[in-house]
This record gives C-alpha cells, structure tokens and sequence, in this order.
C-alpha cells in the first residue's frame, strides 16, 4: 500500500542530505572553496538587504600642529555600506501519485527519491557555482552577483552592492587588459608582466592579492612561462581537487573547464579579506515550504531553496586580467 506520510519522508531524506548539499557546493567551486578555507563564509540572519559596512575616505580632520593651534573637529564622513540583495534559487524533487503507487513501502520510496536528490542537488550545486562567476544578469537579474560584476573588466559603470561606480571611483576595482593596456594579447611570453602590473595596481602595503583564478588559456599561458623553472604549487589547494600553481605567494587557481567556471580569457586576482559569501541562515539549500499538492495532478513536489549572495567590500583591492 502507499506511503502515508510520502511528504515526511521526503521531506526528512532531504534534510538529511543539506549539509552535504552545501558542502558539496563548496568543494565543487574554487572561489568558495578558498573563501571556506579563509573563513569568508559568513551565513547572514536576515534583514531587507545584506549589507557590507566599509570605511571609503580617510579622515578630513587629521592635521599636523603646533602649541595652542586650532584642532579641526568638523564632522567626518568616512562610513557608507554597499548593499545586496538576496538572491534566490530553488530546484524541485517530484513525486506523482502513480509513481508512489508503484514504489510502495518506505524503502522503495527512498530508493526512488535517490536518483532524483542527487539530479537535484547536482544542479544547485553546478548553478550555484556558476552564479558564483557570473555577471548577476541571469534569469532577469535574479542571479547572484558573482564575479564578473564585483570585478568588472570596465569598472566605471554601472551598479554594485548599490553604489553608481560612475560617480564613485572608491569602488572600482582594477583591470588590465592584455591588448589595450599592454600593447598586445595575453600570451604565454607577457602573462607574467602583466600580472606583474596588475597585482602592484591591487597591492596596498601587506594588503593584496593572494587568491588568483584563472581559465584554461590564461592558466595554461602562466604555466608554460614557468616551464624553464621549478613550479611550486599549494598542496591542500591540489588536495582539494584544484589544479594550482604559486605567484608572489598567491595561489593560482585553474577553475575552468567544460561547463563554466571562470569566463573564458580571464584572470581574476582577489583579495579575500574584502570578499564574503553570505548565504542566509535559514535558507542555505534546505527544503522549504510544506507538502506541496498539485491543484490539477495527482502529484507532490518539495523544494531545496537558497537565498544569498558574494558581496566585496574593498573593490580597489581587486582586479582582473583580460
């Protein structure tokens, strides 16, 4: 006979399987692997948007004096915040009536909902991923914000984490492009010059660059201009799944491939201490809602939901190659 309680089974073999959802998801991306390792992964409570607190001007009141001079106390604004909005996604697990007729008994059930879980969880985890590197225009802007608009190749428009980088140049993150700024198109004998210009353009004392991403071509243009010397690469980034390389002690990171990663032709140079993935608490690839009923079907679907973003806090201090 059919399951009675076809909804809490569902519900319970999906719950149990979300911290190895998110986990997955993790490991199956460089960028939030790395933040993961890093401890850049900060789950947010709620709140209308997540926003990100940043200091973006020095202090006008500082001043060098003498004796009984007047001391500058006028107020300062040297505070603004960058905002982001959730971004939402959910992938459903079905089951008809028919099918739960078919599979009668608890165990049959679940040995149903296996293949379907995994399907399910292997897309969030791939679309989320490729969130992660996007330009946040997906699905009509619903997408997360990934990294193609935090570190734009042209950082002087548009809007991010609801700042205008038209009208203020605090948050635009550096670019070098290969055949505008250098003179001729990235290739394996000037990668290394150009990197060499970028990272300097992103470094701010002992503050700079010490995660780099790269696709098949740039990553393979690196590698080929190491070729003549010894390459030294990170063992817990290999480890982890990711081919990897060393540049003035950053890793360099090959997260390209068949199906997405980092966009063809780029490199991407961050500083993790200003990035942050913020998945809310409530929401990190969990079931949500109740028992959903078909009004017309003899049908009950579940779905996993996420709701976050990646959000940047000091664009200045990152920059891509292209």
């Amino acid at each position: 006979m059919p399951s009675p309680n076809l909804g809490e089974i569902v519900t319970t073999t999906l719950r149990n399987r979300s911290n190895t959802l998110q986990d997955n998801t993790t490991k199956n991306n460089a960028v939030l692997t790395e933040l993961s390792k890093r401890g850049r992964i900060k789950p947010v409570d709620g709140g209308r948007t997540i926003v990100e607190e940043m200091d973006y001007n020095e202090n006008a009141t500082f001043m060098w004096y003498s004796g009984y001079d007047q001391l500058n106390v006028s107020p300062s604004d040297v505070i603004t915040a960058a905002e982001y909005n959730f971004a939402q996604a959910a992938v459903a697990v079905s089951m008809s009536g028919l099918e739960e007729l078919q599979n009668s008994g608890k165990s049959q059930i679940i040995d149903l909902l296996e293949g379907r879980i995994e399907n399910a969880m292997r897309t969030m985890s791939n679309n989320v991923s490729l969130g992660v590197y996007s330009d946040g225009t997906g699905y009509g802007g619903r997408q997360i914000g990934g990294l193609q608009a935090l570190i734009a190749d042209n950082p002087t428009t548009g809007t991010v984490g609801g700042i205008n980088r038209a009208n203020w140049v605090f948050f635009r993150n550096q670019k070098f492009s290969g055949v505008t700024d250098g003179g001729a198109a990235v290739s394996a004998t000037n990668i290394q010059s150009y990197m060499n210009q970028l990272y300097l353009r992103c470094s701010r004392g002992a503050d700079r660059p010490t995660l780099i991403l790269a696709d098949n071509a740039f990553f393979n243009f690196y590698w080929s201009s190491l070729q003549a010397i010894q390459r030294i690469t990170n063992d817990s980034t290999g480890q982890a799944g990711f081919m990897n390389l060393k540049y003035m002690g950053a890793d360099v990171i090959f997260d390209g491939g068949v199906g997405g990663g980092c966009p063809a032709n780029h490199m991407y140079f961050i500083n993790p201490s200003y990035m942050k993935y913020r998945p809310h608490r409530s929401r990190n690839m969990v079931p949500i809602g109740g028992e959903r009923l078909s009004v017309n079907q003899d049908a009950m679907v579940k779905l996993i939901g996420f709701a976050g973003n990646l959000t940047l806090s000091n664009a200045l201090l990152q920059g891509v190659l292209f």
